[in-house]
């Protein structure tokens, strides 16, 4: 019997390794440009859509866990992961998701969604060296796992613009408001708004804030009360996709700082406080010890 159990076991176990190793090895792994438009080319010849045709080539597609390999010379390149479609259209690499510059790296695709790619060596983005690309989920395909989660403290809520909410008032309330408040990663944001604002979008970077593009969220919310958390240190920003709303300024853009350091208040001495009896046996102690003549 304990026999059968052991062979049953390891036969399991071997059946088990294996349905997970076919599994991870359904990822695949693309080198960006192949051969013709390696980034380690591109020093010598650049085309305007050479990356729009790589991708489109051979019906490519991107899925969650494949990975994209960049290989190129990094004394001239690197590789920005742009924040959103107006710095990939714009080569804006200021507020960037991540940067790579080891000149082979490695980017797993963890996230569905449009992935932007761009080189902070401006005249070669220009020319055409970035690139875009979408990544879906396939259910029967394995996610990497996320990161561990982060147990937050409770912080302040925020409502915001108010008593009023989330309205339409002048063109520079919002930044006011932000700027009179201190946020930290715990806090939230409190969002209340009728059936003329709609919505909150969360967007990804500073051009999409400045021109009030929604078309690449990060989150959107439609509840008519949304509470959002701030989990994350850095610049957040939020629009309404209201015509002409955001452009009047129906938009907000809040800093946020890490956790506030908890604060050690000094330990004092408690105050004693002794009964007349306590006093009296003291005193008599101390004279009982005191040198007689």
């Amino acid at each position: 019997m304990a026999t059968r159990t052991r062979i049953f076991s390891f036969v399991f176990a071997m059946m088990m390794s294996f349905m997970v190793f076919s599994v991870y090895c359904s990822a695949r792994i693309y080198t960006v440009g192949d051969s013709e438009g390696s980034l380690a080319n591109l020093g010598r010849r650049l085309w305007d859509d050479v990356y729009y045709a790589w991708a489109e080539a051979d019906h490519k597609e991107f899925h969650v866990g494949d990975s994209l390999v960049f290989e190129y010379d990094p004394n001239i390149n690197d590789v920005i992961h742009a924040s959103g479609s107006l710095e990939y259209e714009f080569c804006d690499y200021s507020s960037p998701k991540a940067v790579y510059n080891t000149g082979h790296d490695v980017v797993t695709l963890t996230e569905p969604g449009f992935h932007y790619f761009i080189t902070s060596n401006q005249a070669q983005c220009v020319l055409g060296q970035k690139l875009e690309v979408l990544v879906i989920h396939d259910p029967s395909r394995p996610v990497p796992p996320p990161p561990p989660s982060k147990i937050l403290p409770v912080g302040k809520t925020y409502k915001v613009g108010d008593s009023q909410g989330w309205k339409l008032y002048n063109s520079d309330f919002y930044n006011k408001w932000s700027e009179e408040r201190q946020f930290h990663v715990g806090d939230a944001l409190l969002f209340e708004y009728d059936n003329e604002v709609n919505d909150v979008y969360e967007i990804s970077g500073d051009l999409e804030f400045i021109t009030c593009d929604p078309t690449s969220p990060v989150a959107v919310h439609k509840t008519r009360q949304d509470l959002v958390r701030l989990t994350e240190p850095g610049v957040h920003y939020f629009v309404t996709s209201h015509s002409g709303y955001c452009e009047a300024g129906l938009k907000l853009r809040v800093m946020v700082g890490p956790l506030p350091k908890a604060v050690t208040l000094p330990s004092f001495p408690k105050k004693v406080d002794l009964s007349a009896m306590e006093r009296l046996n003291n005193w008599l102690q101390t004279f009982k010890h005191q040198p007689h003549h």
